[in-house]
């Protein structure tokens, strides 16, 4: 079965703040040293978090930037 890989960064340039995002969610969580963490030995709910809250998180700061605050 052919695998359809679509999450890729439309602007290359922000990939740093994504990962500085995704390690800051991260730790919040309890989850400390993520970028060294074999995600493998976490649990789906756990990796399944931090991306939520990093979509939320994003999701706000549109939203405010569209309301103009």
């Amino acid at each position: 079965m052919a695998r359809n890989n679509n999450n890729r960064i439309v602007v290359p340039e922000a990939r740093a703040a994504l990962n500085q995002m995704k390690l800051e969610i991260a730790n919040e969580l309890g989850l400390q040293n993520y970028d060294n963490i074999d995600k493998g030995n976490l649990s789906s709910r756990q990796n399944g978090y931090v991306g939520g809250y990093m979509t939320k998180r994003l999701v706000e700061a549109a939203q405010r930037q569209l309301a103009g605050k």
